[in-house]
């Protein structure tokens, strides 16, 4: 059944790409915002509303009406002092405000829970989860690793490497295991928790297919380029040393890189899995698939610096020959 839906964090990774399979599914998508009109510029054939999650007076107007609401929010890209304590209030503005308007549910994506110590990233991650879920709206939360898409940061690292290295060394930190998830299932997901048996606040998560060290899907990855990378076991490199490296090799902004790269200090596997058949759901792709259609969604938008780049590294690099 066709639901009215306030869709957070619609200018981002997940937002963006969320959209066209709400609207597909019949959902009326209103989309938050703090710049209205930079928005409408670039998706003009969206319904935009202005709200701001750190002004909670600004809210109720955003989600009046709405049946469901998807929270798609975090605050690591802000890099200020104190912003896992906003964070934390951005969720619990939203919360109130969503009981306030009638809205039946929210829909929260957040991250695995390391087997270690998490990271500052993953706890915030994990305590907006758990301030959601303690509001007055039922709230399922669907906790994700590492999600194989065009624009995800995390693939934006491992794809870059892949590419531009003839040679990699392999701190410790890259033996740690994860599950990453095509961005196509994450999205099937989200989708399908609109519909999904809710009657009390609850999480899963949502592993892609296979258990793999992070040195596995870099040695994967290349192979799907059909490259075979020297690779080099230098066990001392820090994560945070480690994010140095990353920033002059990937696109990626150091301090995202930092704490990312920080959160795989430890297993990011799922205790909780099965929610693909809870809701119905066919498995996740498989690794080289979605790696796959990821690197034809990128295609061509390189600039020409990451271009030539990666053609000399390339030229430097074994190749990879597939038995046959």
């Amino acid at each position: 059944m066709p639901q009215r839906v306030l869709l957070t964090g619609a200018t981002g990774f997940i937002g963006r790409n969320l959209h066209g399979p709400l609207e597909e599914a019949g959902h009326d998508v209103r989309c938050l915002t703090r710049q209205v009109e930079e928005a409408r510029r670039l998706w003009p054939q969206r319904r935009w509303v202005g709200g701001d999650l750190g002004d909670s007076a600004s809210l109720p107007s955003a989600l009046e009406g709405c049946d469901t609401a998807y929270y798609l929010v975090h605050g690591m890209g802000a890099h200020r002092p104190g912003w896992a304590e906003e964070e934390l209030r951005w969720a619990r503005n939203f919360a109130q405000a969503a009981g306030l308007a009638g809205v039946r549910r929210i829909i929260y994506l957040g991250g695995v829970a390391p087997q270690g110590s998490p990271s500052e990233h993953l706890l915030s991650r994990l305590n907006t989860g758990e301030t959601l879920r303690a509001g007055p709206v039922p709230t399922l939360e669907l906790r994700a690793g590492m999600i194989i898409g065009a624009g995800s940061a995390s693939w934006t690292i491992v794809r870059d490497l892949a590419a531009r290295l003839p040679a990699m060394v392999l701190p410790a930190w890259l033996s740690h295991r994860s599950e990453p998830v095509a961005m196509e299932g994450v999205l099937a997901a989200l989708l399908a928790g609109a519909h999904f048996d809710l009657p009390e606040s609850t999480w899963w998560d949502i592993p892609g297919p296979e258990a793999l060290s992070g040195s596995e899907i870099l040695l994967r990855l290349a192979a799907v380029m059909g490259r075979k990378p020297l690779l080099l076991k230098i066990p001392l490199i820090t994560p945070r040393l480690s994010s140095h490296w990353i920033r002059l090799v990937t696109r990626a902004d150091y301090s995202v890189a930092r704490e990312l790269v920080e959160g795989l200090t430890s297993d990011l596997l799922a205790t909780r899995p099965g929610y693909w058949e809870a809701a119905g759901l066919p498995p996740p792709l498989g690794l080289e698939e979605a790696m796959g259609q990821a690197l034809a969604a990128e295609a061509g938008t390189l600039p020409r610096a990451g271009r030539v780049a990666e053609t000399l590294a390339g030229w430097l690099t074994p190749r990879n020959h597939p038995s046959r």
